[in-house]
């Protein structure tokens, strides 16, 4: 599967979208940063992020999207930041129907080097050597996108086919959403307890 990792941020917005599956070598296809002015007015910044990811989605095609779920800290600002350039990010993937999973930093750390507390260097260490490459991707937020893509390929996999399965076996018949079928909620049209449809 091929999967476009965000890390999200205003100044910085990491991107990065790798190919593989679990047990098999993994292939970078394309790392990035999208950039806007610290002075710019917010609803600028938020215009600018949504205009690459969008160039990015329309470049990778990802299969799914995979985002730093965001955590607080003690900086309200940065968090602030942080959630709206994840929620544009959602949102670019979700109106083009793609799956997208939230993933926390220890998830990821812990995916990619075994550890939950390795640092920003161990974690670009690992990124360069999983996708063979002759140089950590910089500026770290790029490294920190390519983990997540990694994370999820990984961890992820599973869960997605769960999801395209239950959407395949729900969507025809009643128009239940693979969230609701994992969530207990709704059921297809004629649908009553005991029966198999």
């Amino acid at each position: 599967m091929r999967v476009m990792g965000v890390d999200p941020g205003l100044t910085r917005c990491g991107l990065g979208a790798v190919e593989g599956r679990p047990g098999a070598p993994l292939r970078l296809v394309k790392v990035g940063v999208v950039r806007t002015p610290a002075d710019d007015e917010i609803g600028a910044r938020l215009v600018a992020i949504e205009a690459g990811i969008e160039r990015w989605l329309d470049e990778i095609r990802p299969d799914a999207v995979a985002v730093e779920r965001v955590f607080a800290q003690h900086n309200l600002r940065t968090v602030m930041g942080t959630a709206q350039a994840s929620a544009v990010a959602i949102l670019c993937a979700s109106r083009r129907g793609l799956p997208v999973a939230l993933h926390t930093p220890s998830e990821v750390k812990a995916a990619i080097t075994g550890s939950g507390t390795a640092d920003k260097r161990q974690v670009g260490t690992m990124v360069t050597r999983l996708l063979r490459l002759d140089a950590m991707p910089k500026p770290a937020d790029a490294a920190d996108a390519l983990a997540l893509a990694i994370c999820h390929i990984w961890r992820g996999g599973a869960q997605n086919r769960l999801a395209e399965a239950a959407a395949r076996a729900t969507g025809a018949g009643g128009g239940v959403t693979a969230a609701a079928y994992f969530r207990g909620r709704g059921r297809p049209a004629g649908y009553s307890r005991g029966t198999t449809k």
